[in-house]
C-alpha cells in the first residue's frame, strides 16, 4: 500500500518545515500550505488522506477549513492551536477535526498523534473500489476491468491505485513515484515504463489512451469521468474488520525540542492549470 499522504497547513514557515521534515523522515508523503486558500487548492488537486491544520491562518480560521473538508472525500484531520480552552477544543472537534493538539507541544507527542491517525486510516480502508467497469480488490490486490481479470505486477497495481485515489487530479512523475513505491525506485522515468505497460493492459487502443491521460508539463491523470460514465456512480465495499498494524515512527533527537512560536504569514505561489492530452 502507498505511503499516507499528509497536507500540512501552517502559517509559520519554521514550524511548517519542521513538521514536514519529521513526517518525511517517517516515510510519509508531504504537501505544504501556508494559507487557507492554498490548502484548498492543494487538497482539490492532490486529495491527501490526512490534513494537519493550524487554527490561526492569515486568510481565515482553521475551523472554516475543517467545515469545508466535511464536504470532501473522507479525510483525517489534526488541528493545531494556541487556543487551549475547553470551548475552543470542543469547537474544533465539532467542526470536523479528528484530533486537537494545543501549542506548545512536543515533537514526540505530535508524531504519536499522527501515528494514531494513520492506524485509524488503515482500519477504515475499504476492501474494494469500483468505478464503472474498473474494480480494484485492495485485499487480494487484484484488478478486474470489463469483468476480465487484469494481470498486473505489484508495481503496476500500486500505480493504478494511486492514479484512481487521486480522483482525476494530475500527478507528476515524482509524486507518483513517492506514493506508489516510496522506498523501492529512485528514477522518476520508471513511471513512464509502467504507464506504458498499464495502458497496454487496460486501454482499448493503447496508442490513443482514454483512461490514463498524459498531462503536458506535469505527468499523468486517470480519466475518472470516462470510468464513471461506463457504469453507475462509483461504489465502495465495506471494509473487513482487522486489527490495524502499528507504524513505526522515527524522529531525530536534534529536532525533538518543544515548539513555542506563534504563527506568521508566508506566501507560496500556485502554478497555472496544465493542459490534458491523450498521448
Amino acid at each position: 500500500m502507498s505511503a499516507l499522504h499528509i497536507l500540512i497547513t501552517e502559517a509559520n514557515p519554521h514550524l511548517r518545515s519542521l513538521l514536514g521534515w519529521h513526517l518525511q523522515q517517517a516515510k510519509y508523503v508531504i504537501s505544504l500550505a501556508s494559507s487557507l486558500q492554498q490548502a484548498q487548492d492543494i487538497f482539490s488537486q492532490q486529495q491527501p488522506e490526512a490534513v494537519i491544520i493550524d487554527s490561526d491562518l492569515p486568510d481565515g480560521h482553521g475551523l472554516e477549513f475543517c467545515q469545508w473538508l466535511q464536504r470532501q472525500p473522507s479525510t483525517l484531520v489534526l488541528m493545531l492551536s494556541a487556543q487551549d480552552s475547553e470551548a475552543d477544543i470542543v469547537a474544533g472537534l465539532k467542526a470536523g477535526a479528528d484530533d486537537y493538539m494545543t501549542k506548545p507541544f512536543g515533537m514526540q507527542e505530535f508524531m504519536a498523534r499522527v501515528e494514531a491517525l494513520t492506524r485509524r486510516n488503515q482500519a477504515s480502508l475499504p476492501s474494494q473500489l469500483r468505478f464503472g467497469d474498473l474494480k480494484i480488490d485492495l485485499v487480494q490486490r487484484q484488478v478486474h476491468y470489463t469483468q476480465d481479470l487484469i494481470d498486473l505486477t505489484p508495481q503496476e497495481f500500486s500505480l493504478l491505485y494511486v492514479l484512481v485515489q487521486a480522483g482525476g487530479a494530475a500527478l507528476s512523475r515524482v509524486e507518483l513515484l513517492q506514493r506508489a513505491w516510496p522506498e523501492n525506485i529512485d528514477n522518476p522515468r520508471t513511471v513512464d515504463t509502467h504507464i506504458l505497460s498499464l495502458r497496454k493492459k487496460i486501454e482499448n487502443t493503447p496508442q490513443r489512451p482514454q483512461l490514463i491521460q498524459t498531462v503536458r508539463n506535469v505527468g499523468y491523470r486517470m480519466n475518472m469521468e470516462d470510468l464513471v460514465s461506463q457504469g453507475n456512480r462509483p461504489t465502495i465495499s465495506p471494509p473487513e474488520i482487522q486489527e490495524p498494524s502499528s507504524q513505526t515512527i522515527q524522529s531525530s533527537e536534534a529536532h525533538s525540542s518543544v515548539y513555542r512560536g506563534r504563527a506568521g504569514s508566508h506566501s507560496v505561489s500556485i502554478g497555472q492549470p496544465a493542459k490534458v492530452s491523450n498521448g
